[in-house]
C-alpha cells in the first residue's frame, strides 16, 4: 500500500493532464490523434520517472 502511495504521488502531475486531455475530449469532441499523442507522451514520461 504505501509503494502505491508513493507512485501516486510521485505521478500525480500525469493524473491531473490525463484529466485534462478527457476533458478536452469530452468539450470539443473526440480527435484520435490528439489523444493518442497525448496517452503516448504521458506514458513515456512515466516511464522516464520510473528508471531514476
Amino acid at each position: 500500500m504505501k509503494k502505491t502511495k508513493l507512485w501516486l504521488l510521485r505521478h500525480k502531475r500525469f493524473g491531473i493532464i490525463l484529466a485534462g486531455i478527457l476533458a478536452l475530449n469530452l468539450t470539443y469532441g473526440f480527435d484520435p490523434r490528439f489523444t493518442i499523442i497525448n496517452l503516448l507522451w504521458i506514458g513515456i514520461s512515466v516511464l522516464k520517472i520510473d528508471q531514476r
